[in-house]
This record gives C-alpha cells, structure tokens and sequence, in this order.
C-alpha cells in the first residue's frame, strides 16, 4: 500500500465536501492554499463560469481533476424521455473532457416515473450507457459507474453493487470503468472480490468518507474519515492491491456538521485524517 502519511500528492477533494453550490473560483484557490493537489468538481460549477474559464482557473493553481460529478440517472424520463437525458449526458461528456477530467462519474437513477420495475430501471440505464458510450470513446474519456447504497434504489440509483457495475463493464467493453465509493460499497460482502475482479483499468476513481453511527439523514450525513465504521485502510489497500494508483477522492455530503464549518477547517481535517486513518 501507499504510504499516504507522507504528504497529500494521491489527495483530491470533491468540492461536494465544501457544499458544490460554493464558486469554483472560491473552492479551487482554498485547495491551492491547503496544499491539496486534486479537484472532483461537480458540472453545475463548470458552466456558470463556462469550460475555457474553468480550465484557466484550475490550470493555473496547478490542480488535477479527479473526476467531474456527474451524469447517468437515465431513469429521470422514462424511456420516452431518454433522448432528452441522453442530450444532456453527451454535454456532460464534453465538458468533463474539456477540463481534462480523469472520467466522468454516471449513476444509474431510481425507478421510472410511475414505475415499481426495478429490473426495467437497470435496463434502461444499460441501454442509456451504451448509446452514450459512442460519445465518450470518441472524446477520449472514460465513463465511471458509481454504484450507490441500496437505500438510494427507488429514487437515485439502480445500480446498488460493484458487482451490476463490473457486469456493464463486461458487457461493453472499453470506455467504461467503476467508482469505489466506500459509502456506497463497504457492506458488500463480494467488495474484496468485485475490487479484484474490476481491477487497476476499470478502477477510475475511489471516493472516500465514513458512515456514523447512528445516521441521521441517509443522503446528508456522511461522515468525516475515522469517525465512522468503515474499514478505510483495508478496503483502500484491496483497491491498490487491484493496481489502482490513482487519486482519493474525499466526498463528504454533511449539512449539519462539515458543511457548517469554515472551508479551512474542513480542509485541514481532511488532510489531518487522510494521513492518519486511511
């Protein structure tokens, strides 16, 4: 494994952490400041300043994009309205290719509008994916599937295991990887298999945060790495034992706790518990 206690070079921060709705401007400088050298912005900030402009600011702090956050939900219309999702996926495509982005990160959507289906909402997301993959091989970037707790199956993601993700990537071939959130996949008794089954070309990101005991609010109260009960050390060393060698990408959704704090705080303490607990 990485010995990640020596500095922060494998460190990214999705700007989630620091509440995406904050200016890029704003959230860049801070990371450039705190020495870290990694961004996994989320589309909403790229286009109120536009690509060329994004590219200049985080190019000129010198940061890597990690990731852009995200696309997929192909569910949201209902085959009748797939084209339209299928539209603003293609302009996700070119505006993470466009910052220079590692890969763009898809999540599979809930269940259809009207819908208890859930076999019918995985099949459309395939379907989804594979009509936009043309797209994506064509801007030389890849498409990460981020599997999401089951709990988000009816209203935010039909995709729930590595597993169904590693499947998709079987079935299309190249152009497609994986998103290894341990929020999302620490429970999964197959995870060690399905992180070595996915391995170092399907990996493209590995997302990072803990889940308290108890939760609070199952979407906004993640927690900040060793307060929580997830393994970290052990399921990171399972990703770079599949020879992943890529940025940690902290994403941590907290609107009572971490989002109330001062961004240095929040900054400070990531660097403080990336070096130390995982």
């Amino acid at each position: 494994m990485r010995d990640l206690s020596r500095d922060t070079r494998f460190l990214s921060i999705n700007t989630a952490t620091l509440r995406r709705e904050r200016p890029l401007a704003e959230v860049v400088s801070a990371l450039a400041r705190a020495g870290i050298p990694g961004i996994g912005p989320w589309r909403e900030q790229i286009q109120a300043i536009g690509i060329k402009a994004a590219v200049k600011l985080i190019g000129d702090h010198g940061l890597a994009v990690s990731g852009i956050s995200r696309a997929g939900v192909f569910t949201a219309k209902g085959r009748a309205g797939l084209q339209d999702v299928l539209d603003d996926n293609r302009r996700a495509v070119d505006e993470a290719a466009g910052i220079g982005a590692r890969c763009l990160v898809l999540i599979g959507g809930g269940l259809m509008p009207g819908s208890r289906d859930i076999a019918d909402a995985r099949a459309l997301f395939a379907e989804g994916l594979a009509a936009l993959l043309p797209h994506a091989r064509a801007a030389h970037l890849p498409l990460a599937i981020e599997p999401l707790h089951p709990m988000y199956a009816a209203d935010r993601a039909c995709i729930n295991t590595l597993a169904q993700a590693n499947d998709l990537c079987d079935a299309l071939g190249e152009g497609v990887g994986v998103v290894v959130d341990v929020y999302h996949t620490w429970w999964d008794p197959g995870l060690e298999h399905e992180i070595a089954r996915a391995g170092a070309r399907r990996i493209l990101a590995f997302h990072l945060s803990d889940w308290l005991v108890p939760t609070t609010d199952l979407l906004l109260d993640r927690g900040m790495m060793g307060d929580g009960v997830i393994d970290l050390k052990r399921i990171r060393g399972w990703v770079e034992a599949a020879g992943f060698e890529g940025m940690c990408e902290v994403e941590i959704f907290s609107q009572r706790d971490w989002w109330q704090r001062s961004m240095e705080e929040v900054l400070r303490t990531s660097v403080e518990r990336y070096k130390s607990v995982c």
